[in-house]
């Protein structure tokens, strides 16, 4: 059937209401699915997915073209301001911004971590400029126009063809919309961020070197397994939540890795010297309201892990689980585990120490708890690796004994946090800190 424009726009009218009234929800949700992001990791290992944006390099590009080039500074200028912090940077891409003990951090660098550090900030900022954009009087009137711009352009052609071209361009106008609002949102939430992320990046570098001087080395797994963990708390696969990120997961990876080395590091130095007295646990328990589970059992745990080829042929597992029977053969104790592992191509030890059984899936739990004290379960296929669990000694914990567990590892974690920020400092005194 072959409309006239009149009849279009009066038979389109319940259209152009239903599509004004439903806009913002409809736009908004349009959003994630159209582009990769970012996603900004939260305290508690939680994460929040954020558009991608154009970089402040390309922002700027025609206009550093303009801008006059500044006298060139004076050694005395040079000397001064050489430990000061400069004002956020603005893109230059792998420039030098700064060097942490001639480490250098480029304005990529920066750039990536504070799009990190802005978490829920960039976009619950960014739906609320949406809503305010979708509430303004002209975005209806636009819709509008585009409306009565699609009919006029597709005079002739049936009523349902004429609504299926409007809903591509109402998508488009929606797309325009949301990508405003993010970045008005990022252009008001990243230069604070981007001061935050410098001295963040500093830190990191001296967390790392500090690691290194000190021989504390983490895993690729142990990173990798935290990455996974969130990606799975985002109900993403690994690519997706890499897609996320914008096809890069090194930042992520980067921030992680300095944080564990910085806890080994800590741990190391400081460990010996936390000490919590019954008095102070006595205190905590009877001021806080600490809860505490039912009766469970803890059991003190090692474990050997083989790892699997990146490439198993037909009887690679087997072959695993044979050298993992050889290792089993071969134990005498929880004091022999980590010796006899030595020499099994892509085997480790852990000393994973107390566990709780709850903590468990099965059938793992009922193995672990019916094992004896001293004993080596058989060998069982686990997260691409062959694995060897080991029960050195159990303990039945009450609710009465757990309060007081948890009270005492509060206290401990608060002394172990003082010692590691005055280390941090320490080392930032020490360190030879140039802005450029």
């Amino acid at each position: 059937m072959v409309l006239s424009r009149a009849n279009i726009v009066r038979r389109s009218s319940i259209a152009r209401c239903g599509a004004a009234a439903s806009l913002m929800t409809m736009l908004w949700s349009l959003s994630v699915a159209a582009q990769p992001g970012t996603v900004a990791v939260t305290g508690d290992g939680t994460a929040t997915v954020l558009r991608p944006s154009v970089t402040d390099g390309e922002k700027t590009k025609s206009k550093a073209a303009k801008k006059p080039s500044a006298p060139a500074p004076t050694e005395e200028d040079t000397e001064t301001a050489s430990r000061e912090p400069p004002p956020p940077a603005s893109g230059g891409g792998h420039s030098i911004v700064a060097l942490v003990n001639d480490e250098p951090i480029t304005a990529y660098e920066i750039d990536q971590r504070a799009m990190l550090l802005s978490g829920s900030t960039v976009a619950d900022k960014a739906k609320a400029n949406f809503q305010a954009i979708v509430k303004n009087p002209r975005t209806s009137d636009r819709l509008k126009a585009i409306l009565n711009e699609t009919v006029k352009a597709n005079e002739g052609k049936s009523r349902d063809a004429i609504i299926a071209i409007f809903e591509k361009r109402k998508k488009e106008f929606g797309l325009n919309l949301q990508k405003q609002a993010f970045e008005s949102a990022r252009a008001s939430a990243l230069p604070g961020m981007k001061k935050q992320a410098i001295e963040e990046l500093i830190d990191e570098k001296l967390k790392l070197q500090e690691a290194k001087n000190q021989k504390v080395t983490i895993d690729d797994d142990d990173v990798q397994k935290i990455i996974n963990n969130i990606a799975e708390r985002n109900k993403m696969t690994l690519a997706e939540f890499t897609k996320r990120l914008g096809g890069n997961i090194g930042v992520m990876t980067t921030r992680i890795r300095a944080t564990l080395s910085w806890n080994e590091v800590v741990k190391k130095r400081f460990g010996p010297m936390i000490n919590v007295t019954s008095r102070d646990v006595d205190k905590l328990v009877a001021t806080s309201a600490i809860g505490a589970p039912q009766d469970d059992v803890e059991l003190q745990l090692q474990r050997i892990r083989i790892t699997m080829p990146a490439k198993l042929e037909e009887n690679g597992i087997a072959k695993r689980i044979q050298e993992a029977d050889n290792i089993r053969t071969k134990f005498a104790g929880c004091k022999s585990t980590r010796d006899i592992t030595i020499g099994v191509a892509g085997a480790k030890f852990e000393e994973i120490g107390k566990r709780r059984t709850s903590s468990f899936p099965e059938p793992t739990r009922s193995l672990l708890l019916n094992a004896s004290d001293g004993e080596m379960l058989p060998p069982s296929v686990g997260d691409g690796a062959v694995e060897l669990w080991v029960v050195c000694d159990r303990t039945a914990v009450t609710p009465e004994a757990e309060k007081r567990n948890k009270a005492e590892g509060e206290l401990k974690q608060k002394e172990f946090e003082v010692m590691a920020k005055r280390y941090l400092k320490d080392l930032r005194e020490d360190a030879h800190i140039e802005y450029r």
